[in-house]
């Protein structure tokens, strides 16, 4: 089964493997049998943020924010919006660098909002600044 995909479960942090071509047919996890896509972007942090890194096989889009940040507020909407149409092909997720600034730091995150694009663990591409949900959607389609 080479073209299955190695994808980690938002709710239980199993890894799952599944077909690519059977992505969009809302898989389930083997582990908690509940729904691999949410159509939501996960907060994650520490242990779990690196597991969601390095394990899954589709691309993650990570939104490093605060909650302090107006930008970031105003972004969260779209951002949420862009993840109901960009899954199964990309996971998106949230990282709130004032309750985990070592992610912040390790990533070298210095403004936000920013959007960091990662395949197979490593940084793609990088997007400082608020953008809408087509904006975004655009973004991450134009670095894939």
């Amino acid at each position: 089964m080479s073209d299955a995909q190695h994808i980690v479960c938002p709710h239980c942090d199993a890894v799952n493997r599944v077909p690519a071509a059977r992505l969009a047919d809302q898989p389930q996890c083997g582990q908690c049998h509940r729904p691999l896509f949410v159509g939501q972007p996960l907060e994650l942090e520490g242990a779990r943020f690196a597991k969601h890194l390095e394990r899954n096989d589709v691309p993650l889009l990570v939104d490093f924010w605060a909650p302090w940040c107006g930008p970031c507020r105003m972004m969260a909407p779209a951002y949420a919006q862009a993840a109901g149409m960009l899954e199964p092909r990309v996971r998106l997720v949230k990282v709130n660098t004032e309750e985990d600034q070592a992610l912040g730091a390790r990533f070298g995150i210095r403004s936000i909002p920013t959007l960091a694009l990662f395949r197979g663990g490593r940084e793609i591409a990088r997007q400082a600044g608020s953008m809408g949900a087509a904006d975004i959607v655009r973004w991450v389609r134009s670095h894939l």
